[in-house]
């Protein structure tokens, strides 16, 4: 069965049992700003599970795009991914425990649907704690469902209970509905692995038992103060990640071997040259967390270092860093893997289609910055290991700082020679530069700048471009008046009477790319103060600087006195984005902005 006939089988099951079919929300949740991503099928009905009525009824199913890296450490193993889709059906006030718990045992062994063996069927249910009772019901459902196959189900053999850690679904984020769930496990029958513990147990990481299957029973609002109140309407949210069962029913090794991957990594080895047996963790690793990126970026999020951009980058250049490890000679054309995706799941998702042409452009941009310091990161990190057979938690922080190099890609390569890195010495060398870069926005004169890395230098140039840009969209009484730069944004301060439009916002950022992508050329010469003012230089620090000035020429569209660090060429700069326009003080505009 291929993975779209299952996704077909499971909306036509549902559809017999009454249920509307929905479309699949975007990764970026809208109704819920405790999350970063959609995690489960619930994030794009929260409203409608707290009681707000559903515009297609109570009785509601779809397959749903989700995203998790709480466990991408794992990502490469036979059964962890970041980006999944996962099949779910839900009852806003209809039905409770036991259509759903009937519902999904008949899809999951009917042989007019996946037809599994029920004897290799096992499932949970929670044990109960202070917050809510033992789930007894979902018992005696279980037992009652597993008897009309002609099997007793007793607790501890069938049925196992697991505290809240293990069998309690929700909230996604600090409050919201939650409940007791009951999980199905498929027995694989592949040996324990002793580092999961030393019992097996159905609920075990070790993949002996596969969860395929969560019915989350939606009875409490987890409230701001902790506490647990009981849902005036009952629903059920449940999911089967389609990566898991799709694995069980093509007899796969692994999720990777199955048609939502296989495609890719065949791909993946033709642009490499290289065959996946002879790299199977890296293989994995770029095609789940390639597919992931252009799913992220096809719902608008753009690589970054904060929020959900930083888990984007994180996302790419992981996965570049391991294309990498594959064949170091072909690093540039990993984005060539992401028209297979797009061709792959256009089809069920056509907004890859329509975002085409941006998620090639950020793949691009992202390898591109990126493979321009990685070989000399890597190269960097081999000498420290060669030198002192350590990494310090300095020695981290140094190759962030130089390298671009986030801590867990550091501590991902000191995994694989069995080194551990001190976190806490890389917070407080971090920390350190933070502290560093406040002061730097109480030093105006010295142009706010924390350090001299690349990153600043770019950050720098970058105020020059905006200084500009800035005068020509609201005018030529728009002077400096101070900034703060730090390796992770700038801030920028500007004389203006008023809040600027978005428009204003728009053209002015606008203004800055475009002169960035026109690769203009980065240019000082030595003046005095009289010569830099009849070549037209802006002039802001004279005091500071004496009688001989250094002029920033960039093309010829920025002329400014200066002292800071500059790079040659814009285009080294990368994608600049205003994040916040504020005010500072009367006649005061603050800009905040960062490069991607």
């Amino acid at each position: 069965m291929t993975a779209q006939e299952l996704r077909n089988k499971f909306l036509d099951f549902f559809k017999s049992k009454g249920h509307v079919v929905i479309p699949s929300a975007s990764l970026v949740p809208e109704n819920d700003p405790t999350v970063l991503f959609t995690t489960a099928g619930m994030h794009p009905l929260v409203p409608f599970l707290l009681g707000q009525p559903h515009p297609a009824g109570n009785r509601l199913v779809n397959f749903q795009k989700c995203l998790r890296t709480d466990d991408i450490d794992e990502v490469g193993d036979s059964r962890h991914n970041t980006f999944f889709e996962m099949l779910g059906n839900w009852s806003l006030g209809d039905y409770f425990k036991k259509e759903a718990i009937e519902w999904s045992f008949e899809f999951l062994t009917s042989k007019d649907w996946l037809g599994l063996d029920p004897n290799l069927l096992f499932v949970s249910v929670f044990e109960g704690d202070k917050d809510a009772p033992r789930d007894d019901e979902s018992i005696a459902i279980w037992r009652e469902v597993f008897k009309k196959s002609g099997i007793d189900a007793e607790i501890g053999e069938r049925i196992f209970m697991y505290p809240k850690k293990k069998n309690w679904w929700g909230p996604a984020g600090l409050t919201g509905p939650c409940g007791p769930c009951s999980e199905m496990f498929y027995f694989t029958g592949i040996e324990h692995d002793p580092r999961y513990g030393e019992i097996c147990h159905i609920n075990c990481d070790c993949g002996r038992y596969l969860e395929i299957w969560n019915d989350v029973f939606m009875e409490y609002e987890k409230k701001p103060d902790g506490s647990f109140e009981p849902l005036e309407q009952k629903n059920v949210d449940t999911g089967m990640g389609l990566e898991r069962i799709t694995h069980i029913l093509q007899k796969t090794a692994s999720i990777y071997e199955t048609d939502l991957f296989w495609p890719i990594i065949q791909k993946a080895e033709e642009l490499l040259g290289k065959l996946y047996q002879d790299n199977i963790h890296s293989f994995r690793i770029v095609a789940d967390h390639l597919r992931a990126s252009v799913f992220l970026i096809a719902d608008g999020v753009s690589p970054s270092n904060i929020e959900r951009g930083y888990i984007l980058r994180r996302l790419i250049r992981r996965a570049i860093r391991h294309w990498y490890n594959i064949n170091i000679s072909l690093s540039g054309l990993i984005a060539e893997l992401a028209k297979t995706i797009i061709d792959q799941y256009g089809h069920i998702y056509p907004a890859l289609n329509d975002k085409r042409d941006r998620i090639w452009l950020e793949l691009t941009q992202e390898s591109e910055k990126f493979s321009k310091t990685i070989g000399r990161g890597i190269k960097e990190f081999d000498r420290m290991i060669e030198r002192q057979k350590s990494i310090s938690g300095i020695d981290a922080f140094n190759l962030y700082q130089t390298y671009g190099f986030p801590l867990e890609m550091t501590m991902e390569l000191a995994r694989e020679k069995n080194i551990a890195i001190n976190k806490n010495e890389f917070s407080n060398e971090f920390k350190k530069h933070q502290e560093l870069s406040r002061a730097g926005s109480e030093q105006k004169f010295k142009g706010g700048l924390a350090d001299h890395s690349e990153i600043t230098a770019r950050y720098h140039t970058a105020t020059h471009l905006l200084h500009q840009a800035l005068r020509d969209v609201l005018g030529h009484h728009v002077f400096q008046k101070g900034s703060n730069i730090t390796a992770e944004r700038m801030r920028f301060d500007f004389s203006h009477p008023q809040k600027m439009t978005l428009e204003e916002i728009k053209k002015t950022e606008d203004a800055v790319n475009e002169k960035i992508k026109e690769n203009l050329n980065v240019r000082s010469e030595v003046k005095t103060i009289n010569e830099a003012k009849e070549l037209g230089a802006i002039g802001l620090f004279e005091g500071k600087y004496g009688e001989n000035v250094s002029v920033y020429s960039i093309g010829d569209y920025s002329k400014e006195i200066c002292g800071g660090p500059h790079i040659k060429y814009t285009g080294e700069i990368g994608k600049f984005r205003i994040i916040k326009e504020e005010a500072v003080s009367a006649g005061v505009r603050r800009i905040k902005a960062v490069i991607e």
